[in-house]
């Protein structure tokens, strides 16, 4: 499907933002551990987009990352730091530009949301092989390409 290795994937270190960081608008990508999905958004994002940046979430988050998609992602040279999740809060939503739901229920989570939100109804990977979490990884990545995309043309 989408497993080919691509040349222009490098290895790229993601964290949480400090105070005072990148000013860039940002996208929000909220799963409910905020240990998978989300993840893999914001490390695909954060490498692609010049004009964005991308922060992940969970609605109950968890204190690392899933080791399979720690996995997954540095089969093709992306690296996610084992942090504990940033917690979806009211203040984190609204400032974002757009929030990207992987296929939890964003909106009941986060009732008060006034930012434009997208659910992408996703798979969980949490439970599946390594090749299932591999298909979830390069369906992100192509959704990923597609919303920079329009955030390019939306500009």
């Amino acid at each position: 499907m989408f497993r080919q290795q691509s040349q222009d994937r490098q290895r790229v270190q993601v964290r949480a933002p400090a105070p005072g960081d990148d000013q860039r608008p940002y996208v929000l990508f909220v799963c409910v551990e905020g240990a998978g999905r989300s993840r893999m958004a914001e490390a695909f994002f954060n490498k692609m987009s010049h004009s964005h940046r991308a922060l992940a979430a969970g609605t109950k988050p968890a204190a690392h990352p899933l080791p399979t998609v720690v996995s997954a992602m540095r089969e093709i040279g992306l690296a996610i730091v084992d942090r504990p999740a940033l917690t979806l809060s009211e203040e984190l939503s609204n400032e974002a530009e757009l929030v990207i739901g992987m296929g939890c229920d964003v909106a009941a989570a986060c009732p008060a949301l006034s930012t434009p939100l997208e659910d992408w109804e996703l798979e969980d990977p949490k439970g599946k092989s390594a090749d299932d979490v591999a298909m979830i990884r390069d369906l992100i990545e192509l959704r990923v390409r597609n919303l920079i995309g329009k955030l390019g043309r939306d500009a």
